[in-house]
């Protein structure tokens, strides 16, 4: 497969993160992408661009960047954003603070909340500088995601920043659709973004 930038980019959020960082950083990556050899790489394509022209938050305005320089590069694409895409099955339209503690005290992230490896205190290509490492603070994480991290952290309460700008409108819109099972992260978005 030939890597382009873009392809390699969108690998960051189709293979693990270690393999995407191994690639952006022009290492050997043969080894960790066994088996993606056989995509096509119109399927691995994602676009990479301005989307947030078309995007918007929570608020209706234009959506701002979840990332920020100093910061790991978020967003499904890793444009900084928590843009729709159509092919982001997760819907990473929610930008919140991995690293936030819960106001109880605890010290566990989003990642150990949630029972993933802790790439959460990793750090990966740069906002402002890909051939620099950061450390992951604000992400652009999964609706389901979110919804999860909210049952098991202890509630809205427990997630300490949610960046409301940068949450696109459609996690809202998904909600909306079926507020009876989504009923948890509604009112958290609602209550704490003030619409």
């Amino acid at each position: 497969m030939n890597l382009t930038k873009n392809s390699i980019l969108a690998l960051f959020s189709v293979s693990n993160h270690a393999v995407a960082t191994a690639a952006l950083r022009g290492e050997d990556v043969n080894e960790p992408l066994k088996g993606l050899e056989n995509i096509a790489e119109s399927d691995v394509m994602i676009t990479v661009g301005n989307e947030s022209e078309t995007s918007t938050n929570v608020f209706g305005r234009p959506l701002q960047p979840c990332s920020e320089d100093g910061m790991a590069k978020t967003g499904f694409t890793r444009s900084g954003q928590c843009i729709d895409q159509e092919n982001d099955t997760g819907s990473h339209h929610i930008c919140i603070d991995l690293s936030s503690t819960a106001p109880d005290g605890s010290d566990e992230d989003f990642c150990e909340v949630t029972g993933q490896d802790d790439w959460c205190a990793e750090d990966m290509p740069c906002h402002e500088d890909l051939n620099r490492d950061c450390p992951v603070e604000n992400w652009c994480i999964c609706q389901w995601a979110f919804e999860r991290y909210l049952a098991q952290a202890g509630g809205c309460d427990a997630v300490q920043v949610i960046e409301c700008d940068a949450v696109n409108s459609k996690a809202i819109e998904a909600y909306r659709e079926d507020p009876e099972e989504h009923a948890a992260a509604l009112a958290c978005l609602e209550s704490r973004c003030n619409i």
